[in-house]
């Protein structure tokens, strides 16, 4: 029975090293370095994982966006957010963000915190200002008609001057119009909600690079219809308001265009293929685009953008783990006095507990917060809550001069219901913050409950394994350690 015991407790101090040492590896990895380069050894450095920290404590970007739902009927509109919201997290993911939190708010915002990018522009680049795909096509003779009676006649003479000055030739007012007008396309119904996918491949003929597009089963019916009444004429590919495949840089597709599609028959089976004289790198960006872009509806420029510097988040993270130490060494101290031996022992399993916590943070990972890391603090106390209730109820016990192993077992057991039920009531409250709450009281909620649970664990199993090693023994009988 001794045996199992000290090999219990072996475990529990083996636990909280490895604990520790995945909490803070710095100084075994140091130690490590030494005896391998002293010794000509080979062993293993311990993982270096950092604590994963919120837009709060490690700064960041906070844009705040509205979605255009005027075109989608009501009962969709909480569909197509669930969906933006989706394509944009596939969107930031590309650029490698770590954790990005991208949430919805009320029936059309949408939230989205970039920890780690200061850099607003970059942000909203990454996200991008009108990340929406549409296929276009050419206008019809009628629409080019009433299109030219909108064009400035400013701009038509300074085109016919610019025209004569750099080739000396003359050009007419109707000739420009047709140029200005050729360029013009209408949105169409197919748009970036109905892409599969997009990748490149290669013409097994010639060896040029191609990008395949393929539809779902509603943009295959779209396609075919577009691209029958579109044959031998271009059909543009925009993403935020501009050509994907503009070689030029103007803005537009145009004939001159190396890269322009051209719809060379009516297309079946949802799959297109763009073809042309282009480098791999440029098509490999295209179809990234187009991958990441298919937005089901239109959002515009962010409505708020907020961000928060790397200096401010370090002081919070300062400031929050400085009285997060002093509340912890605060508490050791109360119950090192208060309780004096049952006060050490419990102050020894609250530093297992708090290793322990803090590995399950890394390990699962836990996004740390300000809001999650008051509920770590708050179940720190909830932690040493229970220690107080057996130590108390030990102590009535002590005072009926019974056995010190009668002691343990009978102020363990009543004082159990009194712990599970605050404990339980806590954890209640913390799993309705995280299923209602929004992004920072979630994390409060988890870290709050998280804790609860190996608070549990700590008191009931660690600390009595603790106080179990002295019976039996001298220390038992020493009345003022106990008193």
């Amino acid at each position: 029975m001794r045996r199992k015991l000290w090999l219990t407790i072996l475990i529990i101090f083996v636990l909280a090293v490895l604990a520790a040492t995945f909490d803070y590896p710095k100084y075994f990895n140091q130690g490590i370095d030494v005896l391998n380069s002293r010794f000509l050894l080979h062993f293993p450095y311990f993982p270096e994982k950092p604590f994963k920290l919120g837009l709060d404590l490690q700064g960041g970007s906070h844009l705040l966006y509205e979605a255009d739902l005027s075109k989608i009927e009501e009962e969709n509109r909480a569909q197509k957010m669930e969906e933006l919201r989706d394509v944009i997290e596939r969107r930031i993911n590309i650029y490698g963000v770590t954790e990005p939190l991208v949430q919805i708010q009320g029936e059309k915002r949408l939230i989205i915190e970039l920890a780690g990018i200061k850099d607003i522009g970059l942000a909203i680049e990454m996200i991008g200002e009108t990340p929406y795909l549409e296929f276009r096509e050419m206008l019809s003779e009628e629409e080019r008609e009433e299109a030219a009676k909108d064009i400035p006649e400013e701009q038509i003479l300074e085109i016919i001057s610019a025209v004569k000055k750099e080739t000396g030739q003359e050009i007419s007012r109707e000739e420009v119009l047709e140029i200005l007008t050729s360029t013009l396309f209408k949105p169409t119904e197919l748009t970036g909600e109905y892409l599969k996918r997009a990748q490149i491949s290669f013409d097994p003929n010639t060896n040029e690079n191609q990008i395949q597009l393929q539809f779902n089963k509603e943009g295959v019916e779209l396609f075919e219809k577009i691209t029958e009444r579109n044959i031998g004429k271009p059909l543009a590919i925009f993403l935020d308001q501009m050509s994907i495949i503009d070689t030029d840089g103007d803005g537009m597709i145009t004939h001159n265009d190396l890269y322009a599609p051209i719809v060379q028959e009516k297309i079946t089976g949802g799959r297109a293929v763009i073809t042309g004289n282009t480098d791999i790198n440029k098509a490999r960006k295209i179809t990234q685009r187009l991958n990441s872009g298919a937005l089901p509806v239109k959002i515009g420029d962010p409505i708020s953008q907020i961000t928060v510097g790397p200096t401010l988040g370090a002081k919070s993270l300062e400031k929050s783990l400085r009285a997060g130490i002093l509340g912890f060494l605060a508490i050791i101290l109360f119950m090192i006095l208060f309780y004096r031996l049952p006060g050490i022992l419990a102050s020894i399993s609250l530093m297992i507990y708090v290793a322990l916590v803090l590995a399950l943070f890394k390990l699962i990972p836990v996004t740390l917060t300000l809001a999650g890391i008051a509920g770590f603090v708050l179940s720190i106390g909830m932690a040493i809550d229970a220690n107080v209730l057996i130590f108390s109820r030990m102590r009535e016990e002590r005072q009926e001069q019974k056995s010190f192993s009668e002691i343990i077992k009978n102020g363990f057991n009543r004082a159990w219901p009194s712990i599970r039920d605050s404990n339980a009531t806590t954890l209640i409250v913390a799993l309705i913050l995280f299923g209602f709450g929004t992004s920072f009281v979630k994390g409060f909620a988890f870290t709050l409950g998280l804790g609860i649970l190996v608070s549990l664990f700590s008191a009931i199993f660690i600390t009595k394994n603790f106080l179990r090693c002295f019976i039996d023994t001298k220390f038992e009988k020493i009345e003022w350690l106990w008193k």
